[in-house]
């Protein structure tokens, strides 16, 4: 079954307290979320990431390695987390994405994996 990133997306100075009520209710969203997705079978990975600058950029080139905090991509959005599913076509990825945007009331990406 082909395989799509669902990639959510934030400001790049997003940072969540989640001692909120807010952020509460908003993990027990994705939780209900990442639930579904596995009684249904399209639970492949998930991960939520930390805030990009925390980031490290790693260029290799002709032997040398040089390091550079923060993100790559100089943007006012940046990754937050994503999921990895399983759906049988890009209709079907994008109702899974429908309900991620939902959980986590903000923008999400469809991408599918190469081979998909």
């Amino acid at each position: 079954m082909p395989q799509y990133l669902i990639s959510v997306w934030h400001d790049a100075e997003y940072e969540m307290d989640f001692s909120t009520p807010e952020a509460q209710a908003r993990v027990a969203q994705v939780g209900a979320f990442n639930s579904d997705l596995e009684q249904a079978g399209a639970w492949v990975f998930a991960g939520g990431l930390r805030p990009a600058s925390s980031a490290t950029v790693v260029r290799s080139t002709d032997g040398d390695v040089s390091m550079t905090d923060g993100p790559y991509a100089e943007t006012k959005e940046q990754m937050g987390g994503f999921w990895i599913i399983a759906a049988a076509d890009l209709d079907a990825a994008l109702d899974w994405a429908a309900k991620a945007s939902a959980a986590c009331a903000g923008p999400v990406e469809v991408r599918p994996m190469e081979g998909a």
